[in-house]
């Protein structure tokens, strides 16, 4: 940030987080901007909190919105979420809403994933497990199997998509 305050603004560039990057980093960085410029431009970063300018559902918004979206064009041939089996890649906050939206949609989510490998649960990801593991505990995915015996967890890519690739 002390390099990157002199090129953003409000209405500048808006950095956002991305992987590895949420609330507490953007909170980090946003207060080191303050001090440098002085002054509370809540417009200058995205995915603050909200004692900062940060917007209530901003954590859950572009998930669900993934889903919505998903949700319209399953609708145009007809479809829906409702009793269909989903794989979400990720596990960060995007992913983590997008498997909430999708469970509440009806859809049952069996996968997901992190850069690590990706487990599978034919029962259904449980969201609240996720949810802490990666945004309480900080954890990697694959300690969700200790929860939920009936979730496998593998290590990297599937194999199908490392041939592919």
């Amino acid at each position: 940030m002390t390099e990157l305050y002199k090129y953003i603004g409000s209405d500048n560039d808006v950095p956002a987080g991305d992987i590895g990057v949420g609330a507490r980093e953007i909170g980090y960085m946003y207060g080191q901007y303050k001090r440098i410029r002085g002054g509370n431009e809540a417009g200058v970063l995205t995915g603050k909190g909200i004692l900062y300018g940060g917007n209530l559902a901003r954590t859950e918004a572009t998930g669900y919105g993934v889903v919505y979206f998903v949700n319209e064009m399953l609708k145009s041939k007809g479809l829906d979420f409702e009793g269909s089996t989903v794989v979400v890649s990720g596990s960060g906050n995007v992913s983590i809403y997008a498997i909430q939206k999708a469970t509440q949609l009806g859809a049952k989510v069996v996968a997901c994933s992190d850069s690590n490998g990706y487990i599978y649960d034919p029962d259904g990801i449980k969201f609240e497990t996720v949810k802490r593991l990666k945004e309480v505990e900080r954890k990697r995915i694959k300690e969700y199997v200790k929860e939920h015996p009936s979730a496998v967890y593998s290590e990297g890519q599937p194999k199908h998509m490392v041939n592919s690739m």
